[in-house]
């Protein structure tokens, strides 16, 4: 303790005569020019906020934090976050102009240089996503339950085909980058596009960045991402037949099952059923079957679905539609979600549908 409190006094008698050395924290100033309205400007690492300050004299700012270790945070003025990694012994220079935001200037640190040279693709990104979320809305604008679901499909498929090639982009970024410029680009994934991307990216950095709070959300989350993925076992599934009879997947082992979430309200749901219904006829006799759990809230609804679309497999429901913990266990965004799992439990596949699934049940059971 008092080995600290002396060499902190020498650090400040230090003050007086030249200034302590900078390599032993981080450090960034800058300028933001025509700031309009904004007052503050504030440091984020992940979602957590590390300090706001108020720009000063000439719109000027200032921020230093010990560290040991580079840091990838993210400067956010007003609606613009920059994402910057400042090094220890490398003070960053910062610059934006509010009147064309995209067009920032760094200089001192090479990586957050090459986060600079990213942020293109991103944008690019974003724009994408923003323009489909934009056209989802209106176009569910006054529209029933059925068909936002159907809508929703859509979008999400159109999604991840749009995604695609940003989701090359960010790996061959990364590649280029071993380092936390590579991390961020990965970090940008989507993991309804991306998942085998951020999984195997997770893997091969998992002794790495140790201490960095951004790097250990994104481990957390791509944890939470590979109960789901391929090659796991697949989560229990316990729920109940429209006569109450209590069902559990594992109930199933020893079969391919295709676990199918659905809803009688739901239009691509009711359209891929007959698909379903012609593989499960083709392959039944081959150790294949289907657990059909509905997302429904109203059991005639249901009943009448089941009737209807000739569906002659083990049907479940809790009937708490979008309040199910089905909902949260197998992280269902839209519907139709299918999960191929194998005799074992594990997952082979996800959602297969039309043509895709005939040839896989062929290639696998033939």
């Amino acid at each position: 303790m008092m080995v600290r409190v002396l060499g902190g006094l020498l650090c400040v008698l230090a003050l007086f005569l030249g200034g302590c050395s900078n390599s032993d924290g981080i450090h960034v100033s800058g300028r933001i020019d025509n700031p309009g309205n904004i007052k503050v400007i504030s440091f984020y690492e992940g979602d957590r906020k590390l300090d706001s300050i108020y720009l000063g004299d000439g719109n000027t700012f200032k921020f230093e934090r010990e560290a040991t270790q580079p840091r990838l945070l993210s400067i956010a003025v007003g609606n613009n976050k920059y994402p910057v990694i400042l090094s220890p012994g490398e003070p960053l220079t910062f610059t934006a102009d509010m009147f064309s935001p995209d067009d920032y200037k760094v200089e001192g640190s090479p990586l957050t240089e090459a986060l600079r040279d990213f942020a293109p693709f991103k944008r690019r990104k974003e724009f994408v996503q923003d323009s489909l979320q934009s056209s989802f809305a209106k176009a569910t604008a006054d529209k029933s339950a059925e068909e936002i679901e159907s809508l929703r499909f859509d979008y999400l498929t159109t999604f991840k085909e749009k995604l695609a090639l940003y989701t090359k982009q960010a790996v061959a970024f990364s590649k280029d980058h071993p380092d936390l410029a590579g991390f961020y680009a990965i970090s940008t994934l989507d993991p309804e596009v991306a998942e085998n991307e951020i999984l195997a990216y997770a893997d091969e950095i998992k002794d790495q960045f140790v201490d960095n709070r951004y790097v250990s959300q994104f481990k957390e989350e791509a944890g939470k991402l590979k109960r789901l993925a391929v090659g796991q076992p697949a989560p229990e599934i316990t729920s109940f037949t429209p006569n109450n009879k209590k069902i559990n997947l594992s109930d199933f082992k020893g079969k391919y099952t295709l676990i199918d979430f659905w809803a009688s309200w739901c239009g691509p749901c009711r359209q891929e059923n007959p698909n379903i219904v012609k593989q499960y006829q083709a392959f039944k006799d081959k150790g294949f079957t289907v657990l059909g759990v509905s997302l429904d809230n109203n059991p005639g609804s249901w009943m009448r679905a089941i009737e209807d679309d000739k569906l002659d497999w083990t049907q479940v429901s809790d009937l708490q539609a979008w309040n199910s913990p089905l909902v949260v266990d197998y992280k269902i965004k839209a519907i139709p979600t299918s999960y191929l799992i194998g005799p074992d439990g594990v997952i082979l596949a996800k959602n297969l549908r039309g043509k895709e699934l005939e040839d896989f049940l062929q290639k696998t059971l033939n």
